[in-house]
């Protein structure tokens, strides 16, 4: 019997990619969108980790960095979906809910309505236990970064700057309560691609074409009742989470290493 999946995604263009390349073959029947915290209140979480200072430098980092890599790397960005059949595919509204957060009564009660076997999670909030116990259900996950090395974010540029090209990669793992803790279903290395006109931002789009076909292997393996993980131990698992760097740590590290 074919496992019921569905999609729980963040509210922007990056999962309606993930979404395009699963729709060609297989059949997702619902995907939620999670709105997703405000701005405010993530800042603020931000500046209770990490320090107002930082904060800053990260803010200033992607307003005056990112933007123009963004703006400059539009024909990268193309070459990459192209070469790997990707594309931006909008979502059937029949078979769209938006929810204000999945970790409410409303969004586990869409979950129980829907009682999927699978759930693909693409750039979403971290999923509380309670959600998670909610259904019976696989929850599977894309990270970029190779866990558990390189736990949060953009773990492709974290690695180079750490001189650890053997573990700038991708992740595709099944979910738990912890930030990016969850067994290990397959990963893969993105080294070999890396090109001179790569950059931090087209990091992101090498992994998720590394990450596709790993995603897809990971759900025909539950479909065949065949999955093998590799569980993260306590031991390996570091505190160190990654987040954006600040605008001073990039420029002077794009500067001494020449890692964009």
């Amino acid at each position: 019997m074919e496992k019921r999946i569905i999609m729980l995604v963040g509210d922007w263009y990056y999962p309606k990619m993930v979404y395009h390349s699963l729709a060609s073959e297989f059949n997702i029947e619902h995907i939620i969108v999670d709105r997703g915290e405000s701005t405010r209140k993530l800042l603020r979480r931000r500046i209770k980790r990490l320090g107002l200072l930082h904060v800053i430098g990260q803010v200033l980092f992607r307003i005056l960095v990112v933007s123009q890599l963004n703006r400059r790397s539009k024909g990268r960005f193309q070459e990459i979906l192209d070469a790997n059949g990707i594309r931006e595919r909008d979502y059937e509204p029949e078979k769209t809910t938006k929810v204000n957060t999945i970790n409410s009564e409303e969004g586990r009660n869409l979950l129980k309505r829907l009682n999927p076997d699978i759930v693909v999670i693409v750039t979403t909030r971290i999923l509380s236990k309670k959600t998670l116990n909610t259904i019976n259900a696989r929850f599977i996950n894309i990270h970029s970064g190779i866990t558990p090395l390189y736990r949060g974010l953009h773990g492709a540029y974290w690695a180079l700057i750490n001189d650890d090209r053997e573990n700038c990669g991708v992740t595709v793992h099944l979910v738990d309560e912890g930030i990016d803790t969850g067994n290990i279903l397959y990963q893969d290395n993105i080294t070999n691609e890396i090109t001179p006109r790569d950059n931090f931002m087209t990091y992101t789009y090498l992994q998720l074409a590394k990450a596709i076909p790993l995603l897809k292997r990971s759900i025909r393996d539950i479909q065949s009742n065949s999955l093998k993980t590799k569980a993260n131990t306590k031991k390996e698992i570091n505190n160190r989470l990654y987040y954006h760097p600040t605008l001073w740590f990039y420029l002077y590290k794009r500067w001494i290493k020449g890692v964009k």
